[in-house]
């Protein structure tokens, strides 16, 4: 066991020097790392407890949901009946339900059809004995189609998962760094932004749905009499997003949906240079597009951003490229805004800030102190306990505690890893744990001098026999921390990672690092007796 073959005590210095080195980054400003090669900028992020940023809780709107639900059902009913060349009246939603009534010699066929729009609840993981839509027979030939809670409850968390993604790609899209994103309860979603103080422009991004059509203007009324009263059964009246604020009888028909765009990018018109956004469709859109603008030629068509209308051009000749511009009176910063939220995606709900907090640097600072001052006394206690009780091999494991913690520091660098407060607690835990395995190692080498063994073949032995024990301390503690991982959030994931890593860098450190120390002095001075 304290045999090393050159070329393996030069795998193990590489390794611990290589992945030490990792942490470099750390001690450099970060204006100095930027001007270093990208694979060398990886550093350890710190998080909002530790330099401060925004905290904001978002809600999912659940009656948003559900609207857009019973709404979905509708349309389906529509299409299915159509499709099955079923006559029917009185298509509409009606509280919690969608009704629709057919002929008494239509009503079986229509049931029939009817019910294939409804789905097992439960997806991949089995059915829960619900179903996404109940479908009942009122009588008189009304069908009644109700959608129940579970099915609603399915539907808010699908929102949720879509908005957690959506968020995301927004923020990245900022340029923030390591932002915190995850699910909070049914339908919230947490966000934490470390190092931003300015939350403003955030929350605006965050704050619109940026649900994207392309209509066109009904020009069968005039707007002053359609906000009367007098809107036609398949339009609607929606105003203009820029002040002073215009009605516009808009059709509900949506010719392309912000969904088929590909890409979004902001610039400047040639002939105004005003602000505008450039916007290029996928093959769906651009054939949808282009067979709208086609058959449109000379009528008024409407771009509508969270029911605003953006501008309303007319169609001077058919678009069949696939792209476009919008234009509507934008700043700079609304264009790249407008932007960045085409790229990232509409979101599926509206979402409601329902709690903000700014996290002040100077309160990180605190905490970053009270963790350095923590660590620094426990370290120093640490070290002076192991020289007292184990002299010269105590200096040993001080020696592969400081290149354990290096090593921890290098891999958290080399994950991008976001370090809290409970992550510093779990690297001064770490070094408890790595101390423990020394000792695990040192009293095993008592033991066998006491049992009458020579200085060399005692240390080999203890080496040897105290491996089992370490290893199954490590591993029930690793268990521990991927549980942690596993169902942990925020904070607590933050304490598994790092213990999870620093149990590694354990194992490692006390059969390779500290191993080869001892093993480099015993062919160094081959001792008759053990200082320990």
């Amino acid at each position: 066991m304290l045999y090393f073959t050159r070329w393996k005590a030069l795998a193990v210095i590489l390794t611990a020097l290589i992945v030490c080195l990792c942490a470099v980054p750390n001690f450099f400003p970060e204006a100095t790392v930027k001007s270093w090669p990208k694979w060398a900028q990886r550093h350890v992020v710190l998080g909002l407890d530790l330099q401060g940023g925004s905290h904001i809780l978002l809600e999912v709107d659940s009656n948003s949901v559900k609207k857009d639900k019973l709404d979905q059902v509708r349309d389906d009913v529509r299409r299915t009946l159509r499709d099955a060349k079923i006559g029917y009246t009185g298509l509409a939603v009606r509280g919690e339900t969608v009704e629709v009534r057919v002929k008494d010699t239509d009503l079986t066929a229509a049931l029939a059809k009817l019910r294939e729009l409804s789905q097992p609840l439960g997806g991949l993981l089995g059915s829960s004995g619900q179903r996404s839509v109940e479908v009942s027979d009122a009588g008189g030939g009304l069908i009644r189609l109700t959608v129940p809670p579970a099915a609603i409850t399915e539907r808010i968390r699908q929102s949720v998962e879509q908005s957690i993604q959506i968020v995301e790609r927004r923020i990245n899209e900022l340029g923030t760094v390591e932002p915190l994103i995850q699910r909070q309860g049914v339908d919230r979603i947490l966000v934490q932004v470390p190092g931003l103080q300015d939350p403003t422009r955030l929350k605006e991004l965050l704050g619109k749905t940026a649900k994207l059509d392309f209509r066109m203007v009904d020009t069968t009324v005039p707007a002053d009499q359609a906000q009367q009263g007098r809107v036609p059964p398949d339009s609607e009246v929606l105003m203009s997003a820029s002040s002073p604020k215009v009605p516009y009888v808009i059709k509900k028909q949506v010719l392309v949906s912000g969904g088929d765009l590909t890409d979004a990018q902001p610039g400047f018109d040639q002939r105004s240079g005003e602000p505008i956004v450039s916007f290029r469709f996928n093959t769906s859109g651009a054939r949808k597009f282009a067979q709208a603008t086609l058959e449109n030629v000379g009528q008024p068509f409407a771009i509508v951003l969270d029911n605003e209308v953006i501008s309303a051009p007319v169609i001077r000749e058919p678009i069949t490229g696939g792209s476009g511009q919008i234009s509507g009176s934008f700043t700079v910063q609304g264009a790249n805004d407008l932007a960045i939220l085409l790229r990232a995606g509409a979101l599926p709900a509206p979402l409601t800030i329902i709690e903000e907090r700014t996290v002040g640097p100077g309160l990180g600072q605190d905490s970053i102190a009270a963790g350095e001052l923590a660590s620094y006394v426990g370290s120093v206690l640490v070290i002076v306990f192991m020289l007292l009780t184990y002299r010269l091999f105590g200096f040993f494991a001080n020696v592969a505690v400081a290149i354990n913690v290096a090593m921890i520091f290098g891999i958290l660098s080399l994950l991008n890893a976001t370090l809290t407060l409970p992550g510093i607690a779990g690297i001064v835990l770490t070094v408890g744990i790595a101390v423990d395995s020394n000792v695990l190692i040192y009293e095993r080498i008592r033991e066998e001098l006491r049992a009458g063994r020579t200085a060399i073949s005692a240390i080999d032995a203890g080496f040897t026999r105290a491996l089992a024990t370490i290893l199954d301390s490590n591993i029930t503690t690793f268990i521990a921390a991927a549980v942690l991982f596993y169902i942990g959030t925020g904070p607590v994931r933050g304490f598994a990672v790092t213990l999870g890593i620093g149990i590694l860098t354990t194992v490692f450190t006390a059969f390779t690092v500290t191993r080869l120390i001892v093993a480099m002095w015993v062919a160094w001075k081959r001792p008759k007796t053990v200082p320990i």
